[in-house]
């Protein structure tokens, strides 16, 4: 299994969240989050020169099976993808177990319903 965070645009999270439901993956936290980039420049709105080096973002949390590890990244970059500077980050962590509280299960199966297995 593993944790797959992708830090986005806001305004692409939309977007995103289409492109996982088509790639069957159904469950997934998110966050409103800021950080900071290495771009920097000042915008100007109304005559007055904002800073934008804090970057508000999204933050998508997904954990999957291995075998679904690709087919998500894969989703998230086509749909996040602008080919502009701040397009974000994709980070894939090990996941060493997982319990389904309700029913106790543990490991994958923890992560689907087998019924629909997918």
């Amino acid at each position: 299994m593993k944790k797959i965070e992708a830090i986005i645009r806001r305004t692409k999270f939309e977007d995103v969240k289409d492109a996982l439901m088509e790639a069957d993956i159904e469950w997934f936290s998110y966050y409103d989050v800021r950080g900071v980039g290495k771009a920097r420049q000042g915008r100007i709105y109304r005559g007055v020169v904002y800073d934008t080096s804090c970057i508000e973002r999204t933050l998508i949390s997904i954990v999957v099976r291995d075998k679904n590890v690709e087919k998500t990244v894969q989703a998230v970059v086509k749909a996040a993808q602008t080919g502009e500077i701040g397009d974000g980050r994709i980070f894939i962590i090990p996941v060493e177990d997982s319990v389904r509280i309700r029913t106790g299960e543990r490991g994958d199966i923890a992560l689907y319903n087998a019924e629909h297995e997918s």
